[in-house]
């Protein structure tokens, strides 16, 4: 009897030590995941604050990574080509050439 019970006692150990490590495991994978994303999203934002800089003079743009398009009255739609999307909405000012972002979003597909 007090063999079952020994038994029993390890076998529920074994358990909880294979749980434990699905844990860790599943914790390694989701702390990577976090890292790669912020990555994507800084490198997304300097995409887009590079085009936005060069908002100005297009031409100065070579294989840029983002679209621009006008949306009218000197407003200007920036969306980054790279995942995680992000769009922005600038006033250009013709006199200063200087940019103000009116807007800002994530764009989910």
């Amino acid at each position: 009897m007090i063999i079952a019970w020994v038994l029993s006692l390890l076998t529920l150990l074994s358990m909880l030590v294979m749980q434990l490590e699905r844990l860790a495991a599943l914790e390694v994978i989701s702390v990577n995941t976090y890292a790669e994303a912020q990555k994507e999203f800084i490198a997304a934002e300097k995409a887009l604050l590079e085009c936005e800089q060069h908002l100005s003079n297009i031409a100065v743009l070579e294989n840029a990574a983002c679209h621009i398009q006008s949306v009218g009255k000197n407003l200007w739609l920036i969306s980054s080509k790279s995942k995680p999307s992000l769009e922005i909405l600038l006033f250009l000012d013709e006199k200063t050439n200087s940019a103000t972002r009116v807007n800002w979003r994530q764009n989910f597909e």
